[in-house]
């Protein structure tokens, strides 16, 4: 996310010699950071079950012949009382795959959850391409179906991180059945981002395509919403997650982690977590 401007002053460039496909593809292409790489090239996905989720076909005929898609997602079941848990889906943020988020994961299910974390298309083990916003918040709803399914009569949550945050805002706004929405480090919207950074007076914003204005969706969300920021935050100012918070419904919970940082909030963060898992959905 800190390469955002300088990437956008590429896809401009780009869109001057190729037009707007070429900056929309740009853009996609470096907000998202789509790769099969790990956090720091590491993997602790022991105890974590590979789950296969079939996407719908589309009805194009180009699609009929192509290879079916699927998304790839890692299962890790609540450690006490997994048959009455509530359930998580998990959804990362941008450039490092599901299996780069596993200690989020796990300190995630150490609240109480069983988790799903996914893969958009275009990274890890899931069908290739370039994701694009559309195509994120299909993949999310295809996931959420997917837990709906096969564990209709437990609570389910949606969580984010970072740019996920902005596809599972996109997703609570779309469904009826989710108890609470939880999202961390994450922001208004892209044009919003691009202006915190040292180049943001820039005129850039009617250029972006890929916008993920969750600022003028989240008051749709039907359910509690517990937003999460680290006050060191260098990648997404923490302004912008307490503006996000100030456009929601109540019941609502804002949660300030001092001294967390981007990456690391969640892990400082696990008491303030816990409480307001208590005070805003009733988990204990």
């Amino acid at each position: 996310m800190r390469r955002i401007f300088p990437i956008l002053a590429i896809a401009l460039a780009a869109a001057t010699v190729g037009g707007c496909a070429t900056l929309d593809a740009k853009q996609r292409e470096w907000i998202f950071q789509p790769s099969n790489r790990t956090w720091n090239g590491q993997s602790h996905t022991e105890g974590m079950t590979d789950v296969w989720i079939p996407l719908p076909r589309s009805t194009s005929t180009a699609a009929a012949a192509s290879p079916p898609e699927q998304l790839h997602g890692l299962w890790l079941p609540a450690a006490q009382d997994e048959a009455q848990a509530p359930v998580l889906l998990y959804l990362h943020g941008a450039r490092w795959n599901v299996a780069g988020s596993a200690n989020r994961i796990r300190r995630m299910q150490a609240l109480g959850f069983s988790v799903l974390a996914i893969d958009y298309r275009g990274f890890g083990q899931s069908s290739p391409g370039l994701p694009s916003e559309q195509s994120a918040a299909a993949d999310a709803s295809a996931a959420w179906d997917w837990l709906a399914q096969r564990y209709p009569d437990r609570p389910r949550y949606i969580f984010g991180h970072s740019l996920g945050g902005a596809i599972a805002i996109e997703l609570a706004r779309q469904v009826q059945d989710e108890r609470g929405t939880l999202v961390e480090g994450t922001f208004t919207s892209i044009p919003d981002v691009v202006r915190t950074y040292r180049w943001g007076w820039l005129p850039v914003s009617p250029l972006i395509t890929q916008r993920f204005e969750s600022v003028r969706k989240v008051a749709e969300i039907g359910s509690p919403l517990l937003v999460v920021h680290g006050s060191d935050d260098r990648v997404i100012a923490p302004e912008l997650g307490r503006r996000l918070y100030e456009a929601a419904q109540e019941p609502k919970r804002f949660v300030l982690v001092e001294g967390g940082a981007h990456h690391n909030t969640n892990a400082l963060g696990q008491g303030a977590y816990r409480s307001a898992l208590g005070e805003l959905f009733g988990l204990r």
